[in-house]
């Protein structure tokens, strides 16, 4: 046995002084004169043996008593093997502060009692010692090995955060931090519900550096979330309704009954409706969404759902359009036809521009370019025309009777697309009509023969090679390709196999299959826009470039305020948020006070799911490389470390013992009468 403080043994030679008392004290006597006391000779004698065993006691109660009182503040403890560490220690100790450590315990959050556990696992470290505090956002002040009173500071400004790392991240950080100390021992402590979604492979400690698991768990695993929504339709259109659908999870496993639903929207609240989601389920709806103004606009949804509520709320934004502008690019005059159906929709312009003179810094304003009847696609317009399908806008292409086939097929190998041939001056009739493609999908509510196909008068037969990744809208009665569409980047090209020009086809007469073909080519869209981002995961944003002047910064504002990373690509910007939003919101784009655009910021669903691995399941997947302690509902975990760095302690023990030796003191006078 070895002693914390041995120098309080010598407290032990105090022990002379009941002993002194017990010999002076006991040993008096006074005189009583009796007239005669023959007779209680015999009662004297006994009563004095009595006595004597009664003191003996007491003094021996008291001597144990003093004793261990004494070694308590010595602090006796036994070595346990290699537990016995001497020298100063590293300490890395990460505390999650995840939104899920906001779920209850018994009594407080999980948060507040990793904080406790934490000053505990500090406060059982020597002075010399030193500390690195770590949570989820890996600041760079979480890399600096710090003193105990440093080390504790640091703990109260924990705070909880959308910022997720993976176990292994998390022990790789600590590693970087401990490989600064010079101290030899290190140990590396993680406080955490430890949720299924952060566990992954790691690596484990060597002879000098231990891990050690500390579960904290909650009373219940119940959470609801709005997951996402997004609008079916890619563009939204002035007073028109588009459907946005929506998506919720219950990630507990009781069933949600009554779960109320609202959009916050144009500063009115608008209840959906109450739904009822299985365990461990989810569901999907729609709102009907209608769009009363121009320009950029915002909302969000909610359900009310206690007590983790980060994810009950989800913003998002949307841009509606002012107009659809469309370009067509044509050898010498405008198809009367086109000019007619788009002049008859609401919300869509046209303009047209010669061959040969063609403004490609224009191309980005529109959301179709029709190349109508074009004789040669030179190598310029070739390439513009790619980068501008590649960035998102659609091309419409019908090939003049007398087309320079192998202009056109460089350009259709750099879409890809299927090849021109030969033109076969036949009268063809298209006889089917693709509904399952978003061009015709809806437009009809049955086809049948009532709906008049187009009639050509002459056409290119089209080169069918699978790799091309063809989508077939229109097609002859043969089989062959009418129209076609062809994914390229984020943007279609749609290639028509016969001019449009009336003597050669009818297409652009035929209005019921003319007039949607050209409303749905020109808001087809490769991908939606993103009407919501994620906290910590899109930190990357693409938005149109309206500036050329390099010294000119955009500045995003919302619930913070700051000057995103900025990289100009051609006629896009890229906007670098690098980890600079940490609160749920809206934020507004703004160049020179103006808005550019909005965007909605939600915390990352990741942390939604509230199941965790338990201790046996901890014990199965990390045993081999990390401690697993069970131990921390012990109401004082310090002691565990104490025990765990310096073997066994015994100074309760000598509390208990001189508690127990005053109660036998105690007993002995109260009730042994002499």
């Amino acid at each position: 046995m070895q002693f914390v403080n041995p120098i309080v043994l010598w407290a032990l030679l105090a022990l002379i002084i009941p002993i002194i008392i017990h010999l002076f004290y006991f040993r008096r006597f006074k005189k009583v004169y009796f007239s005669n006391v023959s007779f209680l000779k015999d009662i004297k004698e006994e009563k004095s043996t009595r006595s004597r065993l009664r003191n003996l006691l007491v003094l021996l109660m008291r001597l144990l008593a003093l004793a261990a009182l004494i070694l308590a503040f010595a602090q006796p403890f036994i070595p346990d093997g290699d537990a016995s560490q001497q020298g100063n220690k590293s300490v890395s100790l990460f505390i999650d502060n995840s939104f899920s450590m906001n779920a209850l315990s018994q009594d407080i959050k999980l948060i507040e009692k990793s904080k406790i556990r934490a000053e505990q696992i500090i406060q059982a470290y020597g002075e010399e010692d030193l500390f690195q505090i770590l949570t989820h956002d890996f600041e760079g002040r979480h890399q600096n090995l710090l003193n105990k009173e440093d080390a504790l500071g640091l703990l109260t400004e924990i705070q909880l955060s959308p910022s997720v790392q993976s176990l292994s991240k998390i022990i790789s950080r600590q590693k970087q931090a401990l490989g600064k100390s010079d101290n030899e021992e290190q140990e590396i402590y993680i406080l955490s519900d430890f949720q299924n979604s952060i566990l992954d492979d790691i690596e484990g400690g060597d002879s000098l550096l231990n891990i050690n698991f500390l579960p904290l768990q909650s009373v219940q695993e119940n959470n609801i979330s709005i997951d996402s929504c997004w609008f079916e339709s890619p563009v939204q259109m002035l007073n028109q309704t588009n459907r946005l659908i929506f998506k919720i999870k219950n990630h507990g496993f009781e069933d949600a009954e009554n779960l109320r639903l609202s959009l916050h929207y144009e500063d009115q609240v608008k209840p959906v409706g109450s739904f009822k989601i299985p365990a461990r389920g989810e569901i999907i709806d729609t709102i009907n969404f209608t769009f009363i103004r121009q320009g950029w606009q915002t909302a969000h949804l909610n359900i009310t759902d206690f007590p983790v509520q980060f994810d009950d709320d989800y913003y998002f934004s949307f841009n509606v359009e002012e107009e659809i502008k469309i370009l067509s690019i044509t050898e010498s005059r405008l198809n009367k036809y086109l000019d007619a159906a788009i002049e008859g929709m609401n919300y869509f312009s046209l303009n047209q521009q010669s061959i040969k003179n063609i403004k490609y810094s224009e191309f980005a304003d529109y959301q179709l370019i029709i190349l109508q009847d074009v004789n040669t696609i030179s190598s310029g317009l070739s390439s513009e025309l790619k980068t501008y399908i590649d960035n998102g806008g659609n091309v419409l292409i019908f090939p003049s009777k007398n087309a320079s086939k192998d202009s056109y097929n460089q350009f259709l190998a750099r879409v890809p697309a299927n090849t021109l041939q030969e033109f076969d001056a036949t009268e063809r009739t298209v006889g089917d009509l693709n509904t399952e493609d978003f061009v015709f999908n809806d437009v009809y509510k049955k086809v049948n023969q009532s709906i008049r196909l187009p009639i050509t008068q002459g056409n290119y037969k089209i080169s069918s090679f699978p790799s091309r990744g063809e989508m077939p809208l229109l097609k002859y009665r043969d089989g062959s390709t009418f129209l076609g569409k062809y994914s390229s980047g984020k943007g279609f090209a749609f290639l028509c196999s016969a001019p449009l020009d009336e003597q050669l086809s009818d297409l652009a007469s035929s209005a019921e299959i003319f007039v949607p073909m050209i409303y749905n080519i020109a808001i087809s869209k490769g991908y939606g826009d993103q009407i919501a981002y994620t906290i910590g995961y899109d930190e990357l944003i693409e938005v149109d470039n309206k500036i050329s002047e390099s010294d000119i910064v955009y500045k995003m504002k919302g619930p913070q305020e700051f000057i995103p990373g900025q990289f100009n690509v051609g006629a896009k910007l890229l906007l670098d948020i690098n980890d600079q939003i940490t609160e749920a919101g809206i934020f507004e784009l703004n160049l020179n006070e103006e808005i550019h655009s909005k965007f909605g910021f939600n915390f990352n669903r990741k942390e939604s799911d509230l199941s965790y691995a338990g201790v046996d399941q901890l014990m199965d997947r990390y045993s081999q490389n990390a401690k697993i302690w069970d131990e921390v509902a012990a109401a004082d975990f310090g002691q565990i470390i104490n025990e765990k760095t310096g073997g066994k302690t015994y100074w309760r023990w000598c509390i208990i013992g001189a508690l127990i030796f005053l109660l036998l003191e105690t007993l002995i006078l109260r009730f042994w009468k002499t």
